[in-house]
């Protein structure tokens, strides 16, 4: 395992509770926070263990060496002060889906975008919105060959910062595919792709990624 990481992980929903549970058992520490404030997080933080627990937003956001975005997309005040995240890696897991599950508008932008423009110092990496939080759960396959493992997609514009969700994607079991820059890659990642939402191994995510 690579060197331990202190993340923060902002939404305690179906998506932000699972990576919480995962990361931590491969050896991170966990912050978790979400909009009803610490105490609503105590049976979550218990479940996981000393390795976890729960905060405030900004109090979570300035915790971690990596910051996840686990909230719905439409409540921009769910996020974290800018000056927060500034200079982090800020994975942005969230998907433009309107109160009523319908895929909002966005005007020709892609979701990451509007997100880098919120926290315009972050590290942005789009990653784990196309997949479901059952799949990680149940599909996370650590003592397998990479090429048989299934697909976590991720774009953005930092490498580095990329490289560091690469390694945490590895660590709970799964094949990360770098689908490109917050422009190109993230568009292929939106709901309504070829990619989205569809469990693939690596050798058919690539054909897809090459098409797309």
């Amino acid at each position: 395992m690579a060197a331990f990481m202190r993340i923060g992980i902002i939404g305690s929903g179906r998506m932000g509770s699972t990576l919480a549970e995962m990361w931590a058992g491969a050896g991170h520490q966990i912050a978790i926070a979400n909009s009803r404030g610490p105490e609503s997080l105590k049976e979550l933080v218990e479940r996981i263990g000393l390795s976890a627990q729960a905060m405030s937003v900004e109090e979570t956001a300035r915790f971690g060496d990596i910051v996840v975005l686990a909230v719905p997309f439409r409540k921009p005040d769910a996020l974290p002060p800018p000056l927060a995240v500034t200079g982090k890696v800020v994975i942005d897991a969230m998907n433009a889906y309107g109160e009523s599950g319908e895929v909002m508008d966005l005007g020709g932008k892609t979701s990451s975008a509007i997100t880098a423009e919120r926290l315009p110092d972050a590290r942005l990496v789009k990653a784990f919105n196309t997949i479901h939080a059952e799949t990680l759960r149940s599909e996370a396959r650590l003592s397998i060959p990479k090429e048989q493992r299934f697909v976590i997609f991720l774009a953005g514009d930092d490498a580095r910062a990329k490289a560091r969700v690469a390694t945490l994607i590895q660590e709970i079991g799964f094949t990360p595919i770098d689908t490109g820059s917050l422009v190109r890659g993230g568009r292929l990642l939106e709901p309504g792709s070829t990619i989205y939402g569809r469990p693939l191994l690596p050798a058919e995510a690539r054909r897809l990624v090459s098409l797309g």
